[in-house]
């Protein structure tokens, strides 16, 4: 099947009715008004429909052609997209980027540096998803994400992929003022942590096995979303569990939680910065602005 109905055609479609009349278009778009013309009347004899009402002054479309300008603009649109992301990519510049943040860190300095990139003129979109624990790891190895915020500690072996340290997260346990576990004598040991509930944030892992951090074996486990979760499920009493320690200090002070020490308690983890080796312009901007970043200005 023929297609009767062109990019050009529509542009000019779309230029009459943008500025009111043949001669107008025609000058908008450098052409004699002829050529104007003839374009809309090939345009109405390939298709067997009458596109303008003539019988006016202004040249206004008639249902048919209305509803053509308004599907046609939808293949302008694609065009005129598809044109910049060629442009882009012989560029040596992404047209789509994602960037996957660890749920212990805030997004407020990421979306400055969000701010900042825009400003450059790139054109290239941008996604940023959430991952829980190694899921930041998954999302780069399985090509979900170009960049991993907060990828905790060291990465799989052999990836084609570079890193750089953030900073060490220290994790305190925290209860709330009403639990059980809250009157008991420090350090509190792991035969009597695992008579009660733990609250974990769901790993986000999609390829690769799902860990947890913090369970004893044994102990019944409450899984939820997100450290934001874990956070309310511990305040609420729901169980007990390992926060980040700004975190925990922070509900400790207003009584909503309880720090306890603990006999073993769980060790310090380091958090990467992790981005695939072969990254464009665009990505090479964001993680040079990216590295700049302190674990002061992420955590939440």
């Amino acid at each position: 099947m023929t297609i009767k109905i062109s990019l050009e055609s529509l542009e000019v479609l779309d230029a009459i009715a943008s500025k009111g009349s043949f001669a107008a278009a025609a000058e908008s778009l450098f052409r004699v008004p002829s050529a104007i013309t003839y374009t809309v009347r090939k345009l109405e004899q390939d298709l067997g429909v009458a596109l303008f009402n003539r019988s006016g002054h202004r040249a206004e479309l008639t249902e048919a052609g209305a509803e053509l300008l308004r599907e046609g603009r939808y293949l302008l649109n694609a065009a005129h997209e598809l044109e910049s992301h060629v442009k882009l990519i012989a560029s040596g510049v992404e047209t789509e980027l994602t960037i996957a943040i660890s749920e212990l860190f805030s997004l407020d300095a990421l979306y400055k540096v969000i701010d900042e990139f825009y400003a450059q003129s790139f054109g290239t979109r941008l996604k940023v998803i959430r991952e829980v624990y190694a899921g930041s790891w998954d999302a780069l190895i399985s090509g979900r994400a170009a960049i991993s915020i907060g990828a905790p500690d060291e990465g799989p072996q052999g990836g084609s992929y570079s890193t750089k340290p953030i900073g060490t997260l220290e994790f305190q346990y925290a209860i709330a003022a009403n639990h059980p576990l809250a009157s008991l004598k420090e350090p509190l040991q792991n035969s009597d942590i695992k008579q009660y509930r733990a609250i974990a944030a769901t790993d986000s892992s999609r390829n690769s096995e799902p860990k947890n951090s913090g369970i004893l074996t044994g102990q019944e486990v409450l899984a939820v979303p997100d450290m934001l979760a874990k956070l309310q499920a511990q305040i609420a009493g729901l169980g007990v569990g390992y926060l980040p320690k700004n975190i925990a200090e922070k509900h400790a002070a207003t009584g909503e939680l309880v720090i306890k020490t603990v006999a073993q308690p769980k060790a310090k983890i380091t958090s990467y910065l992790a981005w695939h080796n072969k990254g464009g312009k665009a990505q090479q901007w964001l993680i040079e602005r990216l590295k700049q970043l302190t674990l002061d200005d992420l955590l939440m």
